[in-house]
């Protein structure tokens, strides 16, 4: 990257986006409904339609848990968002909020061996959406919040995780923190500093960050060694804007109380001041971050700017200020800190034990199988976290979830590791191989760039 010049890198920078505005249009979407059981001849509707259709009914009926087992619902995943936080873009709504949750579920399926629906509901109202949910919920074997904007998004995960019977997840949430996670425990090891001793500053305060540190902190990072910014400043007790809000947004409120142990006040500036490691997950740049900023951090820093489209600062403004190692949330630039590393693996190993839900545990699990993969494919400053081309790091995530869920006594079916390895590796091998078998046969037609 450092080869080219600063005209060549934004070039590189904004084709993603270009390219997206010619192909969209093109495919008219990303996914599409196949069969995945025989039809020989119009007979067979007579076994997956009437009147065959009948018997499967009435089991289920009296033995409701073998819906799992007749349906598609074991391996079936609603992606739910109302559009109001939709990457770096905001409130744009449901319509404009729907080719990001197609995406979504592009990647489930190619990743993961999930299949995955994108539902944009036509409501903001956080009490709308949980009984939307619900009413789903019988078709589906988890749920994957997303784009939900805060505090209403802690309030409509933590009641449907309550409520249901099935996994809910907030991507933006437990998914964001397992990668920053796995990214942050590698890099802190190339640079040779220890999570328990690491001085954190976050810019941002929502709800990316609120989970990363909960997360962080259960791995290993003391929570008074965290300080974080909002749009306002540094968060610290005597913010008097936070207290009025701590009913409504009590997460954020905590940190207040229990983070930032030198009292620290001041913008953003001041946070980063000193720390190892800065994580941002705020306003999209560049110039969210200042270079003068960074300039300002400890020996061997490390900056995670996970910002969607355009990261906070870029990449190479990071290393000019000293920086040494640097990531994002692209897959333009290396170190790509992006939940399409988490989200498919989890739920593969989730689904395959049929949990009743996705645990903090799970999350820490996926992410140090994460650091595990990384490290044994080398690890080096600009290489922290696997590649999404690393298919090997889907089916040893599944494992790792899979196996912490029966750990916890949260599995309805209990493989062995073996079996779950296979089994991952089996599905998403299948959910490759038939993309690769549609574009040879132009079902897939070729694209025009």
């Amino acid at each position: 990257m450092t080869h080219l010049t600063e005209k060549q890198l934004l070039e590189k920078a904004y084709k993603p986006g270009k390219d997206a505005m010619a192909l969209h249009p093109f495919y008219h979407g990303k996914i599409e409904v196949i069969p995945k059981c025989r039809i020989k001849d119009f007979n067979d509707f007579a076994i997956w339609y009437t009147p065959g259709v009948a018997e499967p009914c009435k089991d289920i009926q009296k033995h409701p848990l073998k819906v799992f087992d007749y349906t598609n619902k074991w391996n079936t995943v609603a992606v739910v968002s109302d559009g109001t936080r939709v990457l770096g873009l905001g409130d744009i709504g449901p319509e404009a909020g729907l080719p990001v949750m197609e995406g979504k579920s592009l990647l489930f399926k190619y990743l993961g061996g999930v299949d995955a629906y994108p539902l944009c509901l036509d409501t903001k109202d956080p009490d709308e959406i949980i009984q939307a949910v619900k009413w789903l919920k019988p078709s589906f074997g988890g749920i994957n919040l997303e784009d939900i904007a805060k505090p209403k998004c802690f309030y409509i995960l933590n009641r449907l995780r309550k409520e249901l019977d099935i996994p809910v997840w907030h991507d933006d949430q437990q998914g964001t923190a397992t990668i920053v996670t796995a990214g942050a425990i590698n890099a802190l090891k190339i640079v040779g500093k220890p999570l328990s001793t690491t001085l954190v500053s976050m810019v941002g305060a929502g709800a990316a960050n609120i989970a990363i540190a909960r997360v962080l902190i259960a791995a290993g990072v003391r929570q008074k060694n965290i300080i974080m910014a909002d749009s306002k400043g540094i968060l610290h007790p005597t913010r008097k804007d936070l207290e009025k809000e701590k009913d409504s947004n009590p997460e954020k409120w905590q940190m207040c109380l229990n983070s930032n142990h030198e009292g620290r006040t001041g913008n953003v500036s001041e946070a980063l001041r000193n720390t190892d490691i800065c994580i941002a997950a705020s306003t999209p740049g560049p110039g969210t971050i200042k270079k003068a900023w960074v300039s300002t951090m400890a020996d061997d820093a490390i900056v995670f700017a996970t910002a969607n489209p355009n990261p906070e600062i870029w990449p190479w403004e990071a290393r000019d200020a000293g920086a040494r190692i640097i990531a994002t949330g692209r897959s333009d630039f290396p170190n790509q800190i992006n939940n399409s590393l988490g989200f498919p693996g989890i739920f593969r190993g989730t689904l395959d034990v049929r949990a009743e839900t996705i645990t903090d545990e799970m999350c820490i699990a996926a992410a140090l199988e994460l650091a595990h993969t990384a490290e044994d494919h080398g690890l080096q400053d600009d290489y922290i976290v696997p590649t999404m081309d690393s298919w090997d790091v889907f089916p040893r995530e599944a494992v790792a979830v899979g196996l912490q869920a029966i750990n916890q006594g949260i599995a309805r079916l209990k493989p062995s590791r073996q079996q779950l390895f296979e089994q991952a590796t089996a599905l998403i091998k299948k959910s490759r191989d038939i993309t690769t078998n549609l574009m040879q046969e132009g079902f897939i037609p070729p694209a025009p760039l």
